[in-house]
């Protein structure tokens, strides 16, 4: 490939434009920030997107016995909170440790964390699309040595810029491939600590059909291998976004113990119970613009194709 086309394929106008924006959202205090953000939701609320197609598809889906207007009230309210996370980014990736940690008010479940450290466990960490979920990964790299695992992005120009505003704090981000699981897994068994999202479809071979709100999605067997490879303690985490600007409460739940089971299935459908519990704390919060239920089995209506 030549240097021309890499350069092309690299979008350095889009990446520079994108990193302009979250720098400029990073000169804004919180209730400014949250505040544009907000206004971005309602603009993606009422105006014609994938954004909205998707979020309401999804809803329909899992909360098929809310009323429409249940429904159309949790996709305003999702589609004002998805405004926020892209505007928070700009807080998250540039703002200094003191600052970010001033906007945490309070940690919930810190005890699994310690309980986990004294008995000398390394804590895998699944952090769902769920609230502000760049500060859940910034707040653990602040206070423990973490591995993450990162996807590179859409737009290749951006990545240096991710991957220093994300590792700043300590972390060490590695690829989604072999190699990044193997030093996932070596961080798990010398003690450390890692950090994945679990809520992420894992394509054609890296997982199974588990129930996800009663409907069948593809859901990753990475968590369960991971387990089984290290003996670690899991603990799902996420960060709740308080309203009118208050900050954050960081949130640390134990997960289900068949989440480490050897039946692929058994194991992926804990995980998604995890995730549901997450989610049942503020619904509104969570990333239903996501297709969790993109390439359904075999018999299953696709309800993105509908």
């Amino acid at each position: 490939m030549s240097q021309s086309h890499k350069t092309v394929n690299a979008k350095p106008l889009l990446g520079a434009l994108l990193k302009g924006l979250v720098v400029g959202f990073s000169w804004l205090p919180l209730s400014v920030n949250q505040g544009l953000g907000a206004f971005i939701g309602r603009m993606l609320w009422w105006l014609p997107n994938s954004n909205r197609r998707i979020t309401q598809q999804n809803i329909a889906h899992v909360y098929p016995h809310k009323t429409s207007e249940q429904q159309r009230a949790l996709v305003k309210a999702s589609l004002i909170e998805l405004g926020k996370t892209i505007t928070e980014l700009g807080p998250v990736w540039r703002w200094s440790q003191p600052k970010l940690l001033a906007s945490v008010t309070a940690v919930k479940g810190q005890n699994f964390i310690d309980e986990a450290l004294a008995a000398q466990k390394g804590i895998l960490f699944l952090g769902p699309h769920m609230g502000c979920w760049e500060l859940t990964g910034a707040y653990i790299s602040m206070h423990y040595p973490a591995t993450t695992l990162y996807q590179p992005p859409n737009v290749p120009s951006v990545e240096a810029f991710m991957v220093q505003a994300r590792s700043r704090f300590g972390a060490q981000l590695v690829p989604t491939d072999l190699r990044g699981v193997r030093n996932l897994i070596q961080a798990l068994k010398a003690g450390r600590v890692s950090a994945i999202l679990p809520d992420q479809d894992p394509g054609d071979s890296g997982g199974v059909y588990a129930p996800f709100f009663g409907q069948p999605a593809r859901t990753m067997t990475l968590v369960s291998k991971l387990i089984q490879k290290s003996d670690c303690v899991v603990l799902f985490a996420f960060t709740e976004r308080l309203p009118n600007a208050q900050g954050y409460v960081l949130h640390f739940l134990p997960a289900d113990a068949r989440i480490a089971s050897r039946d692929e299935l058994e194991a992926a459908t804990a995980l998604n119970l995890g995730v549901e519990a997450v989610i049942s704390q503020a619904p509104e919060q969570y990333l239903w613009s996501y297709k969790r239920f993109r390439k359904p089995p075999a018999g299953v209506v696709d309800i993105y194709k509908r």
